[in-house]
């Protein structure tokens, strides 16, 4: 078998994210099918590349030796593509290519641009993985990237690219099944979910180091399960487990969303792009400086008309009398 780009990549997904699971949720394939392309590349080189461990996938020497010539090829085949691909549109005007992990504030945020910035092609990357799309902008694929760190787990953030910090700390709230015994209190305390099964997203960046922390500081040892959250959904919702979700999520008859007494689990939201996207010349939105902040004023708009939407964290929020009650001065 002759190696290809398409191999190198999933080797660098895979060294990156730690765990066969993780990667090929991040290259949009199946588990086996990746695991079956990981061993056609081992049989093709003579060795193995990876150390398959109860905790992940760990590279091996010669797996190191191969993934530091990997990625400057995989880097530099993303740059030709996307300078191509520019290269090519010029002539059909500006575009703004946006990367995002899930948001509240991704609908009001599309609104606002697409109202702002009429003509110009405005596109949605949507990824579970904070580091894949920053991965993504660092090599001109994106031309922003709003994304959420996990408090405790830092973000592995690429040379060169700028950051704007929307929120600093946003807490997390629990959601629960609309009959849960703790529902009925507008506070939750953490000891209160000790007895149940707590499910996490494990391809979500820090997300399941972040609960792990949490709970062990609290002595907690519950059973978890891991899924993504749309199966999560349905199961909160018949009480077969509580999670953790964003404060601006949106309300259900079968859930509830209520906030953790002290806010022991929080995330920092941010918005990075790089020093030449989002500005003049061909392809941008605007002037340098002011395009980055026109795109963020538009998105911090989106997030408070999330944020005050949600009556739990809007009762947070007047608790805490954060600044996001009131509007900047335009």
């Amino acid at each position: 078998m002759e190696l290809e780009v398409r191999h190198l990549r999933a080797l660098c997904a895979i060294a990156d994210a730690g765990s066969l699971h993780k990667a090929a949720r991040q290259l949009g394939m199946s588990q086996p099918s990746l695991t079956t392309q990981l061993r056609r590349i081992e049989n093709a080189l003579g060795a193995e590349l990876f150390s398959r461990e109860r905790t992940g996938c760990r590279p091996t020497p010669l797996g190191r030796s191969v993934l530091s010539r990997a990625r400057p090829l995989v880097s530099g085949m993303a740059a030709l593509v996307t300078e191509a691909r520019v290269a090519a549109g010029l002539a059909d005007g500006p575009r703004l290519r946006i990367g995002s992990t899930a948001s509240r504030a991704l609908v009001g945020w599309l609104r606002r641009l697409r109202n702002r910035l009429p003509g110009t092609d405005i596109s949605l990357h949507m990824d579970v993985s904070a580091n894949a799309l920053l991965r993504m902008l660092a090599v001109g694929q994106l031309d922003v990237a709003f994304v959420h760190e996990v408090e405790g787990c830092p973000l592995l953030v690429p040379e060169g690219l700028e950051r704007r910090v929307l929120v600093e700390r946003e807490p997390q709230f629990i959601s629960m099944a609309r009959d849960h015994p703790a529902a009925g209190s507008p506070v939750v305390e953490l000891a209160d979910l000790a007895e149940d099964r707590w499910m996490v997203d494990p391809t979500v960046d820090g997300e399941w180091d972040g609960l792990l922390r949490v709970l062990g500081a609290a002595g907690i040892n519950p059973p978890v399960l891991h899924a993504d959250y749309l199966t999560a959904a349905s199961l909160i919702a018949v009480g077969e487990a509580v999670a953790p979700c964003q404060p601006t999520s949106g309300p259900r008859d079968d859930m509830a969303i209520r906030p953790l007494r002290d806010d022991p689990l929080a995330v920092r939201l941010l918005l990075f792009s790089r020093p030449d996207a989002v500005g003049a010349g061909p392809g941008g939105v605007g002037g340098v400086g002011s395009g980055r902040d026109l795109v963020f004023a538009d998105l911090e708009a989106s997030y408070r008309e999330a944020a005050l939407r949600a009556v739990d964290y809007r009762r947070w929020l007047t608790a805490h009398k954060s600044p996001l009650l009131h509007a900047p001065a335009a």
